[in-house]
Formats: structure tokens, C-alpha cells, sequence
């Protein structure tokens, strides 16, 4: 017992002499090395006061103990800290960092070619450098990887180089566009330093380039609209302007009409001047409504895939009427990123008016401003009188539909495009133009499970006695007849 005992206390003992070992290799070594000498990979730079202080030690005790060594070993030590220190205030000068883009604006499913070219205009040559460079996360990358941070939920592509003098290279990879936007590149931070790695250099360049990323369009019979006058065609009530490519009869010459009104077969039959009669007509000023709601209430959220289908299906109205020569014009209560103020873009027919309406479209964002009621009552006295009001929304409520039924008694030509799962019912809206395109298939797998409601045993009995025809085109087009359950909710 008093055997074991004693052999514990000489483990205790040993123990403590062992820690106080240490402890005085630690004094030892913060004493001619100071507190920062230990190499720590994660520190800006390895350099610190120790190196002087170690420099300072042996040239003393090379100078008193007449030790040539040790002068020499300290002579070494400043020439490395001094070349060191220089080489990097010199390594990010004349230093430039570009992305070339292969292009700046695509539609989505497009691949774009990025090219990172650093270049070295100097005779200092960079034993190395690092480029952290912002990249955007909604785009797949090919060829690198980008790290999402988590504190700013940004992405970051790291890259490094190793350039000699005059020196330029280049890395390329390649952005894949599946969804639309505007994405920033930028800021982007470069880091270099000396030889040794005891000193290193930041630049931060603030300088943001962007990537504009088109909504898809399609043609409108792929939409399930009628490639054919969709929207109707607008006759004028009073003959102010005539087309000359419609001729509707004929009738005296007038001394104020021109020569090239003159029908000389009509002229010949009846021995006297006819001139041609145009049936009176006006062009269409198409105006479309977006709204970015895909539920009853905006504040509840909103489900991606309908709004995406929203903004395609607006793109694709647009660059239909930009193609018919139509002024076209969108008004959306989604806001631009940055802002609360709703995307407005003026009729026009100019050649640019494609652009203008494609980008206002890459950056609508989920958040409304308004209802699309409330826009359409605020915006419809500021539009001209004769045109068409095209309504594109993700799911229908009692107050849009009295909205439309109010413009309707006003005068304004309405076009509704639903892409909700209910089938509006078009004996509600009474002279309104109404186009149903319910989520195909392949849509439908995706949609979040809250955008179907189970019917109650009511609806259930109902959708097994009554089915609901619904026409998605005017009379004037044809029909097409679609069968929809009751009990699917918007």
C-alpha cells in the first residue's frame, strides 16, 4: 500500500517538473523570439519585430566575440527582411485585373464564356497571386468553383497566378444562364507579396461589371395563344386614318383625292374616275400588365415557377408586338432590385424599345409594390385612350376581375391572361378577352405543395356532376375548349 502510494506521488511529481519544462522553453523562446515568431499560415504576414531583435543579438555578439559568422548570419537576415519589404510594395504595382465577357447580355439556357486576364506590367516578376473575385451564385460555373460565405451570402472564386515579367494570362470558364437577372462581378481583392512570404499586399478594386440575363420567349403558340391576331384587331369609330392595304369599294374621284387612290379597272367599267374607298383602321398600342403575386395575398410569399412563367409569357406578348410593328409598353408592380418604385416602360416603337422591355423584365424581383388593381386603376388614365390592355397575372380575385369589369364600362379594350390552375369563368367578365394557360405537366411537379387545396366533400360531389367548359379564345378566333376540375384552387 505505502508502495503504491509513493509511486503515485513520483507520477505527480514528474508531471509537474515536465509542464514546468515547458514553461521555460516557452519563456526562452518568447525571449529571443518575441510573441509573434511562431508561423501562422492564417496571418496577413509572417514578419515581425523578432526578426530585427534576433538580427540586433548576433550583431552584438558577433561584434564582441570578433565572430565574422555571426555578422554574416545577421548582414543576411536584414538584406532578406529589406528585399522582402521591397519586392512587396512593388509587387501589386502595375498590377491590372480585367473580365472579358464573351457577351454582356444573353436569354436564359445560353452559355457565356468568362476570361479572368491578369496582367504584369513591370520587370519585378510575381512569385504569386491571388484573386478573390465576386462572383454571383445563381449561375452554375464551369470549369471553377464558387464559395458561398456565409456571413454575406456572396460567392467568392479564388484563383492564383504566378507571373514573370510582362507578363499575361488568362483562365476562361463558362457561365451557364438557367435563370434571368441581373448579376454583378465585383469588387475583387488581389493579393501578393515577397519571395519568402513575410509581407503581403492587398488592392481592393470596387469596380462592378454586370451580366444581364433575358427572360425566356417563346412564340405565342407555344404559350397556347393564337398566333393570329391574339389580341384582336382594333377598328377606328371615326375614319381619321385608312389603311391603303384594305380596299372596301370604290367611289367617285374627288378633286382632293390622289392619284394613287385612282381604281382603274372601276374607272374603265363605270367610263368616269373611281377611286379606291380603305376601310378606316388604327394601330394597335399594346400596353401589358404584369403582376408578380402569385397568391391571394403579395405579403405571403410568392411561388418562383409562376412568377417565372409570368415574366416569360409578358416577354413573348411584347416581342410578338415589337415584331407587328405594334407600340408596346409593360407596366409591372414588381420593383427593380434596389427600389420600391414599379417597373414602368412607355409605349414606343423605336428599335430599342425590345431592349428597354427584355431588361426591365431580367430585374423584376418577387416584391410588390401594389396590387394589380390598384396599378391598373392608378396607371389606365395616364395610357392613350385607343389601346389594348393586355393583364397578366398568376392567379385571378374577385377584386381584379371587378377592376376589369369597371375599365370595361369605360371603354378599354382588355385582354386577361391567366396562368393560375383555376379556371376563371369567363360569364364574369362579359366582353373581356380571356386566355386560360394553365401549368403544363412538367410545371406542375415543381410547384410547392401549398398551391393545390383538397376539395371538400362538396366540391368533390360537384366536380363529379358538372364539368366546366372553359374557351380560351374569342369568338372571332375560334374556340378551343379545355376541361378544368372545380375544385383546383388559384
Amino acid at each position: 500500500m505505502t508502495e503504491r502510494w509513493s509511486r503515485s506521488a513520483d507520477t505527480v511529481e514528474g508531471a509537474d517538473a515536465a509542464r514546468a519544462e515547458e514553461r521555460s522553453r516557452e519563456r526562452l523562446a518568447s525571449f529571443f523570439a518575441g510573441r509573434r515568431m511562431v508561423i501562422d499560415a492564417q496571418k496577413q504576414e509572417q514578419f515581425s519585430e523578432a526578426w530585427l531583435v534576433l538580427a540586433a543579438i548576433l550583431t552584438l555578439f558577433g561584434v564582441g566575440f570578433h565572430r565574422q559568422g555571426l555578422l554574416l548570419i545577421a548582414l543576411s537576415l536584414l538584406t532578406i527582411v529589406f528585399v522582402s519589404w521591397l519586392w512587396n510594395r512593388l509587387s501589386l504595382w502595375g498590377v491590372s485585373y480585367h473580365r472579358l465577357f464573351s457577351e454582356r447580355r444573353a436569354f436564359c439556357g445560353e452559355t457565356v464564356e468568362v476570361t479572368l486576364q491578369v496582367d504584369n506590367h513591370k520587370f519585378l516578376p510575381l512569385s504569386w497571386l491571388r484573386v478573390e473575385d465576386t462572383f454571383p451564385t445563381g449561375l452554375p460555373l464551369e470549369g471553377g468553383e464558387v464559395v458561398v460565405s456565409s456571413g454575406t451570402n456572396l460567392g467568392t472564386l479564388s484563383t492564383f497566378f504566378s507571373l514573370n515579367w510582362y507578363e499575361r494570362l488568362r483562365r476562361r470558364y463558362r457561365l451557364h444562364c438557367t435563370q434571368r437577372g441581373f448579376y454583378a462581378f465585383g469588387p475583387v481583392m488581389l493579393e501578393s507579396g515577397d519571395l519568402f512570404g513575410l509581407f503581403r499586399s492587398q488592392k481592393r478594386e470596387q469596380e462592378q461589371e454586370w451580366l444581364i440575363v433575358y427572360p425566356k420567349v417563346m412564340p405565342l403558340a407555344e404559350l397556347g395563344l393564337p398566333a393570329k391576331d391574339p389580341f384582336g384587331e382594333v377598328r377606328a369609330q371615326k375614319r381619321i386614318f385608312e389603311d391603303p392595304s384594305r380596299t372596301i369599294g370604290v367611289r367617285d374621284y374627288q378633286p382632293e383625292d390622289g392619284l394613287r387612290r385612282i381604281h382603274w379597272k372601276a374607272t374603265a367599267r363605270h367610263q368616269r374616275l373611281q377611286a379606291r374607298e380603305y376601310e378606316p383602321a388604327t394601330s394597335i398600342k399594346l400596353i401589358v400588365f404584369l403582376n408578380v403575386a402569385t397568391l391571394r395575398r403579395h405579403w405571403m410569399g410568392v411561388i418562383p415557377e409562376l412568377l417565372e412563367k409570368a415574366v416569360s409569357v409578358t416577354a413573348s406578348i411584347a416581342s410578338y408586338g415589337i415584331a407587328q410593328r405594334w407600340p408596346v409598353g409593360v407596366i409591372a408592380n414588381g420593383a427593380l432590385p434596389r427600389s420600391d418604385q414599379p417597373i414602368k416602360v412607355l409605349p414606343g416603337r423605336s428599335p430599342a424599345q425590345l431592349v428597354r422591355i427584355l431588361e426591365a423584365l431580367a430585374a423584376v424581383t418577387p416584391f410588390a409594390t401594389s396590387s394589380v388593381e390598384g396599378l391598373l386603376t392608378a396607371e389606365s388614365p395616364r395610357l392613350p385612350w385607343g389601346a389594348t390592355l393586355v393583364v397578366v397575372t398568376a392567379i385571378v380575385t374577385e377584386e381584379l376581375e371587378a377592376t376589369l369589369l369597371r375599365l370595361k364600362e369605360v371603354g378599354r379594350r382588355l385582354v386577361l391572361i391567366s396562368l393560375s390552375l383555376k379556371v376563371p369563368d369567363e360569364q364574369r367578365l362579359p366582353g373581356i378577352t380571356v386566355y386560360h394557360l394553365p401549368p403544363d405537366a412538367t410545371e406542375l411537379e415543381v410547384l410547392p405543395a401549398l398551391t393545390f387545396r383538397p376539395p371538400t366533400p362538396v366540391e368533390a360531389w360537384a366536380t363529379r356532376t358538372r364539368t366546366t367548359h372553359h374557351a380560351t379564345r374569342g369568338t372571332d378566333h375560334g374556340s378551343r375548349i379545355t376541361h378544368h376540375d372545380d375544385h383546383l384552387s388559384s
